[in-house]
């Protein structure tokens, strides 16, 4: 699956859509120049990610839920901490964004993959090139024992997983 046929899936969803982010690190085209003026101190106005925003508040509106939790080593990298900046957007938009430390995941034995669950039926495996950090394309899994296993995997990590906001103060 390509990045543009995970994108109808993104849209087409129903009810709910939750995302298993675990990479320290994505490379995309899409967020690069937004990095590079973070790394530099830089001002940004997010022209670049106002049409996923928009989609999110539509969403919203429409009374789907965007939820994720993600997995991140500490102490925070450079690309973790741009991520939180974007977060910030995002869940104001109605993405409901977690955080759970990378010790913690492997302690509650989470799987270490990315991976989107629609609708409670419907699982997308991400494929990433560890060597720099693209993606490369996804695989769809609606096998229910498998679905059943990530939903517990979510319901888990969930109960686990920090708030943008509680994340952002266990920092300090």
């Amino acid at each position: 699956m390509t990045e543009r046929e995970l994108g109808a899936f993104l849209a087409g969803f129903r009810e709910t859509a939750f995302r298993f982010e675990t990479r320290d690190r994505y490379n995309s085209d899409v967020g690069r120049e937004a990095f590079r003026k973070f790394m530099a101190g830089e001002p940004d106005d997010y022209a670049w990610h106002r049409s996923w925003l928009e989609m999110l508040r539509r969403d919203r509106r429409q009374g789907k839920r965007w939820r994720r939790v993600r997995t991140v080593t500490l102490p925070l990298s450079d690309w973790a901490r741009y991520g939180l900046e974007i977060a910030r957007l995002s869940v104001q938009a109605g993405d409901d964004i977690r955080y759970m430390p990378r010790d913690l995941a492997k302690r509650l034995d989470f799987r270490p993959y990315d991976a989107w669950l629609f609708d409670e039926t419907l699982l997308v495996h991400l494929h990433f090139d560890d060597n720099d950090d693209t993606f490369t394309g996804a695989e769809v899994i609606t096998d229910t024992e498998v679905v059943r296993r990530h939903q517990a995997w979510r319901d888990l990590a969930w109960r686990h997983a920090q708030t943008l906001d509680d994340f952002v103060a266990s920092l300090s």
